[in-house]
């Protein structure tokens, strides 16, 4: 039998119905593992949330990766690249590729009677994936996308529409510098809203036939090509497979490739996002900090208040290392009730979150409209596993007080 677990659970037993000196304090140290925890499980929740809703609307409109023209400039006024049936089953053949979707882009301005804009016409074929766009449209439909005629149709965003005036079935005139000023008339077919202000203040959605022939570009001719991975933690390894094999490749016009992912396309952003991984570490220590001095209190109480029982199990032969396992299987009692409280109110924060989106966000400041939270098993398993393991480890310095008792003095506390 394990002596030491047997009186840990005789004496939490004790704890639960005797009105003992101690009672507060324990108290006090298991409120303080429940919150920790608590605030743990929601810091991880919402930093990992907010990363994971702004990586996907990245990657949803620009793609994991993009091949395009070495010697392109980093603007969306790009040299072209031929995306023959040669080059598409080039880059199709890895197996980290999901999917492919070729792309143009031209800067532009729209202009109306009271205001203008400066915007982005991306163009895109029959054969772009459409889901991601689909899931952020406010009103009118999605236009018909193709490589091989014009339709006039666009999708704007909605802050752009606002700022502009402009509503579904509305034409607008646009503008292109080039050599001489080229203008189109363009109809809204849809108005979409992401939050992300770096799309939605430029980008305006339409066919790929449309914006090659604003410049001046043969047809199969486009911007870059989008590829979609499988999954997203094989960007790296990907990426760098992808740019081996474009190594000195060039297109049927001669023109050098060139593969960048979306973490270097928008360095920046994502520069910025492993940033709140400090704030992560940063809360997580603090939290545990807090709560093992709580504990650390709630243990010295405990083992001053259980003196007079630390000398009686000395007097019958316990030594010193069975009653500080005793002590801190206690605490592991203790420690275990606080954390289940904490999953409790952590737990219940992101599925209220989730699925009612109760607290929401300024889109303009936040790129979204509500707090976003995400949690994997793993991240729950972590913390849990890590709240114990530390608490454990912050007991076992102060449970070296037991050593320092002697029966013959403990008869004092009787």
């Amino acid at each position: 039998m394990n002596l030491p677990l047997f009186l840990a659970k005789r004496m939490y037993k004790g704890e639960e119905t005797d009105k003992n000196a101690s009672r507060p304090a324990v108290l006090i140290a298991m409120t303080g593992i429940a919150i920790g925890l608590a605030v743990m499980i929601i810091t991880v929740a919402i930093i990992v949330g907010f990363k994971q809703e702004i990586r996907n609307k990245i990657v949803g409109f620009s793609g994991h990766a993009q091949v395009s023209n070495l010697h392109s400039p980093n603007s969306f006024e790009s040299l072209p690249i031929m995306a023959d049936d040669a080059l598409l089953s080039r880059i199709s053949e890895h197996s980290q590729v999901s999917h492919l979707q070729r792309y143009a882009t031209k800067v532009g301005m729209i202009k109306t009677d009271d205001a203008f804009q400066g915007m982005v016409l991306k163009g895109v074929g029959q054969e772009y994936d459409l889901s991601f766009l689909k899931t952020f449209l406010l009103a009118g439909e999605m236009p018909q996308f193709t490589d091989s005629v014009s339709s006039n149709q666009v999708l704007i965003s909605k802050t752009i529409a606002d700022k502009m005036q402009l509503a579904v079935g509305d034409k607008m005139d646009t503008y292109f510098v080039q050599e001489n000023i080229r203008a189109r008339r363009l109809t809204i077919a849809g108005i979409y809203q992401t939050n992300f202000s770096a799309f939605d203040s430029q980008f305006l959605i339409t066919d790929l036939h449309l914006v090659n022939r604003l410049n001046g570009w043969e047809k199969g001719q486009v911007s870059g090509i989008e590829v979609m991975l499988h999954d997203y933690d094989q960007l790296g390894e990907a990426s760098y497979i992808l740019s081996d094999s474009f190594y000195n490749v060039t297109d049927s016009y001669g023109q050098s490739l060139c593969v960048r992912n979306v973490e270097q396309i928008n360095s920046h952003i994502f520069g910025w996002l492993e940033v709140l991984d400090v704030n992560i570490w940063v809360i997580l220590v603090l939290m545990i900090g807090i709560s093992g001095f709580t504990m650390i209190s709630g243990l010295l109480i405990i083992i001053i208040e259980r003196t007079s029982m630390i000398g009686v199990l000395k007097s019958l032969g316990a030594n010193n290392t069975t009653i500080r396992h005793q002590f801190l299987w206690f605490a592991v009692f203790l420690v275990g009730k606080g954390m289940f409280w904490g999953n409790v109110v952590g737990l219940g924060f992101y599925a209220i979150q989730h699925w009612f989106h109760l607290f929401p966000l300024d889109p303009a400041n936040y790129y979204m409209d509500c707090v976003p939270v995400s949690l994997s098993l793993w991240h729950i398993l972590l913390l849990n596993g890590g709240t114990l393991l530390a608490s454990v480890l912050i007991l076992i310095l102060p449970s070296y007080l037991i050593t320092r008792i002697h029966p013959a003095t403990s008869m004092r506390y009787e």
